[in-house]
């Protein structure tokens, strides 16, 4: 997995309050059944509440208590239904093994949630639907897209911060202040082309 897709997700966690703790930060030689969980996250200001959706906002996160995340960080793939069915590696860290070891290692009461990090689900109905519950028969308990993360994270900078500890955000900061990144507006009188 690429360190930067996972330095998205791990300042986007913390800038909504999270603990992260990662398991191992080297490459092992030889892969064990832990080292398909990147990160183990904790939620001090828990909200307990109504059921979480499977694809996650922003605003979910206050119901999250605990949760196992991977990242996918497949930027050029959409979680289709084909793909899905052809990359069982995907779905590794919700093998029973696999997860009582990561869920004792992480120790502690309350609900754990099987959270995985996507790039995209498909954009038509019936297949995102059946891309949802193919996920879900597999156990996983919610997803939360790139696009997500990245927006609320662009959101957030603020351009006359200065963000030393995190090359990330420091970027994202340089990026805004030289407008590169726009505030979402409305197009209501978008100019048509022009007519020669």
């Amino acid at each position: 997995m690429s360190a930067v897709s996972e330095t998205i997700v791990r300042e986007y966690l913390e800038l909504h309050g999270f603990f992260v703790r990662q398991q191992r930060k080297y490459v092992a030689p030889s892969r064990r059944e832990d080292d398909e969980i990147d990160f183990y996250t904790l939620n001090p200001h828990y909200e307990p509440g109504a059921p979480l959706p499977f694809v996650l906002s922003s605003a979910d996160l206050k119901g999250v208590a605990r949760a196992l995340v991977v990242v996918k960080g497949w930027h050029t793939e959409t979680f289709s239904p084909g793909m899905l069915a052809n990359a069982p590696e995907i779905f590794r860290f919700v093998e029973p093994a696999a997860f009582e070891h990561a869920a004792k290692s992480f120790g502690g009461a309350g609900p754990l949630t099987k959270m995985l990090v996507v790039p995209a689900l498909p954009s038509g109905e019936e297949a995102r639907a059946q891309s949802i519950e193919l996920l879900r028969v597999k156990g996983i308990d919610a997803v939360i897209p790139f696009r997500t993360m990245l927006a609320d994270l662009i959101e957030e900078i603020e351009v006359n911060r200065n963000y030393q500890k995190s090359d990330l955000l420091q970027i994202i900061r340089i990026l805004k202040n030289y407008d590169f990144f726009r505030e979402p507006q409305l197009e209501l009188f978008k100019p048509g082309r022009r007519k020669r």
